[in-house]
């Protein structure tokens, strides 16, 4: 598309310091990233692992809604009351996958965000590892979302909004905090965040995970245009 060339050619000038950024920011946090429905469940058995690896995938390829509980037991060869015995409805697959990435994300944001001093290396770095948890976990994220979407109201989606309120806070926040100290112009840092998120969001619709750039290095100049505009 004519918008996605111009946008290439927008951020070529910038391409030095935003692959040294991607770089400085992927070693800080070089520890692994590991898959959070995985790493919740590290004293768990192989099948409870493999039951939430097929019911993420699931997920992500027909939704929450568009799958049951007897899709995930037929596709793990596993009688109904097997996998009952380790998730007994829905409710508790969004509990275990969703607030389980979500409550990884935060933390992973806070910690990399703790590392920097600046309004604008806040902003990047917050990005930057939301990108490498997108990247390292994709599967799962896409299941959380079409999760998070779909699911009605319960205990475990008012936890899960109460945690993407969190993590959005913390983005406003560092937005907000470029605005007062005159790093960054008056913007509305609720509507800036928007922008800046809806580059990771929409990734899974047109990012090829097999293609040159990597989810950190895409978001890196995206940031970056963001920040500096298309104007020379």
């Amino acid at each position: 598309m004519a918008t996605h060339k111009a946008l290439q050619v927008a951020v070529k000038s910038a391409g030095k310091t935003a692959s040294k950024l991607v770089t400085k920011t992927a070693a800080k946090s070089s520890r692994k990233i590991a898959m959070q429905t995985s790493a919740a469940t590290s004293r768990g058995d192989d099948r409870q692992i493999q039951l939430l690896g097929i019911a993420c995938r699931l997920f992500s390829e027909r939704g929450f809604s568009g799958t049951s509980l007897r899709d995930i037991a037929e596709e793990a060869k596993v009688t109904k009351a097997a996998l009952y015995y380790h998730f007994p409805n829905k409710e508790s697959l969004f509990a275990k996958i969703v607030l389980e990435s979500l409550e990884a994300l935060v933390n992973q944001v806070k910690d990399a965000c703790a590392e920097v001093d600046s309004p604008e290396a806040k902003v990047r770095t917050f990005m930057i590892t939301t990108a490498e948890n997108y990247q390292h976990n994709r599967e799962a994220w896409i299941a959380s979302s079409n999760a998070f979407r779909t699911h009605g109201d319960s205990p475990s989606k008012a936890k899960a909004v109460a945690l993407r309120d969190q993590y959005e806070k913390l983005l406003r926040g560092f937005i907000l905090e470029g605005v007062e100290s005159g790093h960054f112009r008056k913007v509305d840092p609720a509507m800036a965040g928007r922008v800046l998120l809806a580059a990771v969001n929409s990734m899974s619709r047109w990012h090829n995970p097999k293609g040159k750039l990597t989810p950190p290095v895409v978001v890196d100049q995206f940031v970056d245009i963001v920040l500096h505009g298309l104007l020379d």
